[in-house]
This record gives C-alpha cells, sequence and structure tokens, in this order.
C-alpha cells in the first residue's frame, strides 16, 4: 500500500456512523461502499476508509493504524488520553451528564457522597469525583445504564443525552452536566509526514463545508436611499454586492450572513424597505 494514503477510521454503525460518510461526501470524496466491508478506498481521493466499533477507533489511533478518525468527543475524553481534536465537525451533538430518579432531591454534587453512580464512562466519572472531592462507589455498565436506578443497582447514573426522553421514560432527571460532546475529527500521535499534508487537505476541505453549513447566501432589493442603513445592519462578509435594478432608484444586494443571525435583524431590514428577502444555503465556502 502507498504510504501516501490517509487511513481514516469511522463507526461502521450507530449514531455517526451517517453523518460521517455525509461529510467526506461533501468534501468531494467518492465513496463507493456502505456497511458491508470493514475496509474501502476513496475513488478520488488518497484516503482508506476503515469500519471499526466506536470503543475501538481511540486504540486504533493510539497504536497508529489509523492516522485520523471521526468520534464523538466524548469518547476522546473517556479513552482517547492526550489524542489530538484536529477539527469538530458540528454534529451528532450530546452531553455526559449525571442523573437522579425524579423522586429524589438534589441540592448539589455534595448529595453524591457515598452513593452508587452507574455509568458506561468511568474514567470520566472517576476524573469528574476527584475534581470535586466526592467520595462514591462506581458501577461500569456497558448496557442500559438507565435501568440502574429503577432495580436498586445505582442511586445515580452518569450516561450520554441528546434529547433527554430516555431518561423521561426511565423516570429520571438530569441534574449536572459533566461535559459537552459533538462529532470530531482526531488525529494519531505516530501519524507520518506525507499523511499530515493529505489531513491538511482534508481539514481545508472540511473547514469549507462546516462553513457553508453554518452560512446563508441572502438577496434582497432595496431603494437607494436605504442602501446605507441596510448595510450597517448586515452582518455580512466584508461589504455586500450591490447591483441595479431594472427598476430606476432600487437595487439588488448580495451577501452573505451565519444563518442564525437573520432571525435578528429580519425585522430591521423589512422597517428599512428591504423587499423580495431571498436566503439560500451554501455548498462551500472558502475564506
Amino acid at each position: 500500500m502507498s504510504t501516501e494514503t490517509l487511513k481514516i477510521a469511522v463507526q461502521k454503525s450507530g449514531r455517526l456512523f451517517e453523518e460521517s460518510l455525509k461529510i467526506l461526501k461533501d468534501c468531494g470524496i467518492s465513496i463507493d461502499n456502505g456497511r458491508d466491508q470493514l475496509k474501502v478506498r476513496a475513488r478520488n481521493f488518497p484516503l482508506e476508509i476503515m469500519y471499526l466499533r466506536n470503543g475501538d477507533i481511540p486504540q486504533y489511533l493510539k497504536d497508529g493504524v489509523a492516522d485520523i478518525g471521526i468520534i464523538g468527543e466524548n469518547l476522546l475524553v473517556e479513552k482517547g488520553g492526550d489524542l489530538e481534536i484536529l477539527q469538530k465537525l458540528g454534529f451528532s451533538k450530546c452531553r455526559v451528564s449525571l442523573a437522579v430518579p425524579k423522586g429524589t432531591e438534589f441540592k448539589g454534587l455534595s448529595d453524591l457522597e457515598g452513593k452508587k453512580i452507574a455509568t458506561s464512562y468511568p474514567n470520566t466519572v472517576n476524573e469528574f469525583l476527584e475534581e470535586n472531592g466526592i467520595t462514591a462507589d462506581l458501577h461500569m455498565i456497558s448496557g442500559s445504564v438507565e435501568i440502574a436506578p429503577n432495580i436498586g443497582l445505582a442511586d445515580a447514573i452518569v450516561d450520554i443525552v441528546s434529547s433527554g426522553s430516555t431518561l423521561f421514560k426511565n423516570n429520571l432527571k438530569e441534574v449536572h452536566t459533566l461535559i459537552k460532546s459533538e462529532a470530531v475529527l482526531a488525529g494519531s500521535p505516530v501519524m507520518g509526514d506525507a499523511q499530515r499534508l493529505l489531513v491538511q487537505k482534508l481539514l481545508f476541505r472540511l473547514e469549507s463545508v462546516l462553513q457553508a453549513r453554518e452560512a446563508r447566501y441572502v438577496l434582497l432589493n432595496a431603494p437607494n436611499e436605504k442602501i446605507d442603513a441596510i448595510i450597517k445592519v448586515l452582518p455580512g462578509m466584508r461589504s455586500p454586492t450591490v447591483l441595479p435594478l431594472a427598476e430606476q432608484g432600487w437595487s439588488s444586494l448580495h451577501t452573505v450572513i451565519q444563518k442564525e443571525k437573520f432571525w435578528e435583524i429580519i425585522d430591521e431590514l423589512k422597517s428599512l424597505g428591504a423587499e423580495g428577502i431571498l436566503v439560500c444555503p451554501i455548498e462551500k465556502m472558502v475564506l
């Protein structure tokens, strides 16, 4: 195998699988295979995709079997040690949280002293307890952690939480967040120089895709006498493009803004005379 191939580990099943392949494809990388093979080469980029169990990816990175990997930040904290985060990817956002039965009064972290805590994240929880000077009895569970309080195995749990619906169904309430997490691209500490150059090329593509996901292309029409006022409220990239319309005294303004900013300024734009406002998604954005 060529030494100029970049090996990336992705989850072979689970919540990160689909989004991991999607972001690679959005980077222009053609992948023919899905879940059927454990290893496949991309057709148009020197990338080899390895489909692995999620919990195995950190060790593959440490050992240099994989050069980079897409994993949850929570798993990186639990098993990754000093593995480097090369890029946060913005999907599969969740948190590792402490939860207790709904009927339990919880005044603060000191209530955990001497209690039994069930979790799939023992390293994360132990570090958290040490930082807060708490002594508790940890029960390691690899499966359905949320049932532990219901069967008398634990007084509280620490587990991954997305919507909170699983906690609700098991009569639990979330009382404290230990860490916030999202999918990240992590790098191997023993990656070769040739692979690091390829990583830089991939990161350039990823950054272009991620920037585009958070931005929107905005077009609007406005009377010429209102253009200066409208430009002042547009939180866009440098100066917007202004083009004259066929109708005398009117122009079209084109700009890029962060998608969450649009709704903050829409009413102000309309009050300043903006009409025909069009908001479009952006596929790629290179700054």
